[in-house]
């Protein structure tokens, strides 16, 4: 297998997981352990957060239909206090990753986001975004499933960006935090990567590019 292109997730990949601010915020609010995480995975296609990710609610909408959800699992939570969780700190060891990568291969970012925020990233301060934008700009494309209309893990939208990079599913490398979402690039002939850690991220990827990404940074990389 002769590897072309390195396809990466961004939150809970280049970011610390928004799952650790779904515990917090859970453990404050004397909610039971994982219970954000259990209303996004009750009908995780029609939901308020799949709708919201596929730009088929706005802000107001999403806030009182993942109210109602929450409720209905006996415990409400509005979702306008769940959006600000999503934006994580930085991994600055990924982030030169990229930058690795990028010498080598094409390099794509799909990620499920929301109309809300600031980019991407969807960040709630001018900081954030302003890190998350420079990382964007690293990618040769980015496919927003808030614009694009299509969500992971649908498969579709995992063929858009081999379509984007001119690359066979085949010779890509596909990371992601989430196992459900590594399964379609999977199926469809990429080495998806599941994303536990910052270590285990950057040891696999090595492993499969044969690239030093534990090194200092992408001034060591040979032209």
């Amino acid at each position: 297998m002769t590897i072309e292109a390195v396809i990466w997730d961004f939150g809970g990949v280049f970011t610390t997981s928004p799952f650790e601010a779904f515990n917090r915020y859970e453990r404050a609010n004397l909610l039971p352990a994982d219970f954000i995480r259990g209303i996004n995975a009750t009908d995780p296609d029609h939901n308020a957060w799949a709708l919201f990710e596929r730009a088929e609610l706005d802000a107001a909408g999403f806030d009182l239909k993942f109210l109602e959800e929450s409720t209905a699992l006996g415990h409400p939570v509005r979702g306008a206090d769940v959006l600000p969780l999503l934006s994580g700190d930085v991994r600055p060891a990924v982030v030169e990753a990229l930058w690795l990568c990028k010498q080598r291969f094409k390099v794509g970012c799909i990620t499920n986001n929301m109309a809300q925020g600031h980019g991407p990233g969807m960040h709630f301060t001018r900081e954030g975004a302003i890190r998350a934008a420079e990382i964007m700009a690293l990618f040769d494309a980015v496919i927003e499933s808030s614009k694009s209309g299509v969500r992971k893990p649908d498969p579709r939208i995992y063929q858009m960006m081999c379509d984007l990079l001119e690359v066979e599913p085949r010779n890509c490398i596909y990371l992601d935090d989430l196992g459900v979402n590594c399964k379609p690039a999977a199926a469809l002939g990429m080495t998806a990567i599941k994303v536990v850690s910052e270590a285990q991220l950057l040891d696999d990827l090595a492993r499969h590019t044969g690239l030093p990404l534990t090194a200092a940074g992408p001034m060591e990389v040979q032209a």
